[in-house]
């Protein structure tokens, strides 16, 4: 395969988002398939030690300008498609978060490639690139290969974990220049939400919450069961629309993503939004009374019952084994 593997580095308020080490993780097996070298794009302002935190990739590209500190899409895309048309990368890819969501879709605009999108996975074969993408929220999946030189990929987050793209080893850092326009945008400030009662993401125990509970002051019996375990109740999209739950108790795509050494979920059926933000738990324990419910494809233990029913049950069983 010609040219290299590129990752965009994603970094926010001086630190660098756990997804770019993700992205490292596999943009080192595909560069490993292709047999090309994999760089990391680092685009930012005053940043450049943040780029030693990248040492799993062979180099690590540093571009510095004040028009990349905050995180502009135009801006972005306008600096790779810069870089891209100097030194032909194979392909790039580029994260799906909040912050970097938009940057794939305008730099391929600008490069006119095409933009394979909500990418889960990447392998390179016989010099093709071919990404398995997800449509319509998870509910289906499609093998795409990449028709175009670069290859603008944008990876979900979850495609690997955070721990292989971590590295002890220093990065090997070339600066490069980019010319850029005045910005359009101009951030002002950030505002940051309200401190949350609790935050779940730090929780090594979770109670999740669907609509099997079927009423707010079923809650209680979620609340009984993780207190039983030290951890916190949250819940699906639809419990804290209803405002069952405050929304720093949200899991999923448009929530929080945890990672608990134990999830137990009461009376969630598994839509793809919720299983994205909770996927990567230590141990699963799914109850609901539908059998054939998509939560039992992902969880470890399943009960087929009535949560209102099991839950009870389950931190009296818990209560009396810590006696």
């Amino acid at each position: 395969m010609a040219g290299n593997i590129w990752i965009v580095a994603e970094a926010w308020r001086g630190q660098v988002s756990e997804i770019t080490f993700e992205l490292l993780a596999l943009g080192r097996e595909v560069a490993g398939q292709a047999g090309v070298p994999l760089e990391a794009v680092l685009l930012g302002s005053n940043a450049r030690e943040l780029a030693q935190k990248l040492g799993a990739a062979d180099t690590v590209l540093y571009a510095d300008n004040a028009a990349l500190a905050d995180p502009v899409p135009e801006n972005a895309a306008a600096a790779l498609a810069q870089l891209i048309k100097e030194r032909q990368p194979a392909a790039v890819l580029v994260p799906l978060t909040n912050l970097s969501v938009d940057v794939g879709v305008v730099l391929a605009a600008q490069l006119n490639v095409p933009f394979l999108n909500y990418c889960k996975n990447l392998k390179a074969d016989g010099g093709n690139l071919t990404a398995t993408c997800v449509l319509y929220g998870g509910k289906m999946e499609a093998t795409v290969t990449a028709s175009a030189k670069p290859a603008i990929i944008g990876i979900l987050p979850g495609a690997r974990s955070v721990e292989q793209g971590r590295s002890d080893k220093a990065a090997a850092i070339t600066d490069v220049a980019v010319t850029l326009a005045a910005p359009k945008v101009h951030f002002k400030k950030y505002l940051d939400p309200e401190t949350a009662d609790v935050d779940i993401t730090q929780k090594d125990f979770l109670v999740a919450v669907g609509r099997g509970i079927q009423t707010k002051d079923n809650l209680e019996l979620a609340e009984d069961l993780a207190a039983s375990l030290g951890g916190a109740v949250c819940g699906s999209r639809p419990v804290i629309d209803q405002g069952w739950l405050g929304l720093s108790r949200q899991v999923g795509k448009s929530g929080m993503l945890v990672k608990p050494k134990l999830y137990v979920m009461l009376g969630i059926s598994g839509a793809p939004e919720h299983v994205e933000g909770m996927k990567s738990s230590q141990c699963i324990i799914a109850v609901n009374t539908d059998a054939a419910a998509p939560i039992f494809n992902v969880a470890h233990y399943g009960v087929v019952g009535d949560a209102l029913e099991v839950a009870p049950a389950l931190t009296e069983k818990i209560k009396a084994r810590k006696g």
